[in-house]
């Protein structure tokens, strides 16, 4: 090793340690002053990619402050961007080394760090891989959240914490990462079907990734209501952040709420499936559908709709070209009740994409009230 290559080690090193020690002082100061005191600590206009015209909302009980609107790890319909670009069936198929792929990956991690967007949830191999090489260059100008499903909790094979550490140590190896803003492991989507060994050998994992340095901030995927609280309230300094759905059509449930524990022990959320899985809109999200000016406001009244509820750090839709960043940041702008001709409007799509959704997300249904 060079001298060059020696001393930009030590930098790496330097900056992870750092990153560490600032999310150490902000859990030490959760710990003496409570979690609002921790809020109004934290200087809004030193969060990455800070931009005036965005609003930030803090990521639970991590200190950080997030845009209101993040970037979701799926690119489901990007085969209307990048035509070819899908090589199997699904979306996990896309070519990751096409020019044409890399490059709008690129241009709209771009446009969001213009807009002042500064996470994005990386959930699969793939989007990990992707959005690692988007950002590379400038990995300051995003909080990154990982998770390389196909070898984690989901399978039986990566069921310890040794596995789980094992997948983080290739991921980052991979995706050539000095370290991870969130891992949000990806449980089962009922992840009650766990046994509680199996919870446990997770929660070590990331406790453990945390003391290691690798990362600043740790959580877990699941869509199973009932056990997301339960671990909150057993694993309170582990599980930080929580991936699950919030659509159009949530509701959050005057008692027993998962929200009750989220607000109890500062948890940050981001909600996925915030378009029931495009099923809102009637167009196919191509730049010239009939459909497009429709669909552009309400993907902006949904997204108004779900941050009404103030629990919610961020919706985190996916996102294919920089005219779908613009909109929803354009959201954000705009009033965030919505008047009742919105709101009927939005009902009814709602309504459409129930009677819309595929068999495989009849789920949704069950997201109603929270």
């Amino acid at each position: 090793m060079d001298k060059k290559q020696k001393q930009a080690g030590k930098a790496n090193d330097l900056t992870r340690r750092e990153l560490m020690r600032t999310g150490a002082v902000t859990a030490a100061g959760l710990a003496v002053g409570g979690i609002q005191n921790a809020y109004a600590e934290t200087d809004v206009t030193k969060t990455r990619s800070y931009n005036p015209e965005m609003k930030y909302r803090p990521l639970g009980k991590t200190g950080l402050m997030i845009s209101s609107v993040c970037l979701g790890g799926h690119w489901k319909r990007i085969d209307k961007m990048v035509p070819g670009v899908f090589k199997g069936n699904g979306w996990l198929s896309a070519d990751l080394n096409d020019p044409g792929f890399k490059k709008n990956r690129r241009d709209v991690v771009s446009r969001c760090i213009e807009s002042g967007i500064n996470y994005i949830d990386a959930c699969t191999m793939q989007e990990v891989l992707a959005y690692a090489e988007a950002l590379r260059g400038r990995r300051d100008a995003m909080y990154l959240g990982f998770s390389w499903y196909q070898e984690e909790l989901r399978f039986e094979d990566y069921r310890t914490a040794k596995a789980l550490l094992g997948t983080l140590e290739k991921g980052m190896r991979k995706a050539k990462l000095d370290y991870v803003d969130v891992w949000r492991i990806t449980m089962h989507e009922q992840s009650g079907n766990h046994t509680y060994r199996e919870v446990d050998e997770m929660m070590a994992a990331l406790e453990k990734a945390k003391q290691q340095g690798k990362v600043r901030f740790t959580g877990l995927s699941s869509h199973d209501r009932k056990h997301i609280r339960q671990m909150i309230m057993l694993f309170p300094d582990i599980v930080q952040v929580v991936c699950t759905p919030y659509t159009a059509r949530s509701k959050v449930l005057p008692k027993d709420s998962v929200f009750d524990a989220v607000k109890e022990y500062g948890v940050g959320v981001f909600g996925i499936k915030p378009f029931a899985n495009n099923s809102l809109f009637r167009g196919d999200s191509s730049p010239d559908s009939p459909e497009a000016e429709r669909d552009d406001r309400l993907a902006r009244e949904a997204i108004r709709y779900i941050l009404n509820n103030p629990s919610i750090t961020a919706p985190i839709p996916g996102m294919i070209n920089k005219h779908q960043v613009d909109n929803v940041v354009k959201a954000v702008k705009e009033p965030r009740e919505l008047a009742a001709t919105e709101a009927k409007e939005l009902k009814e799509a709602m309504d459409e994409a129930w009677a819309r959704l595929p068999e495989d997300y009849q789920w949704l249904k069950n997201w109603e009230y929270v």
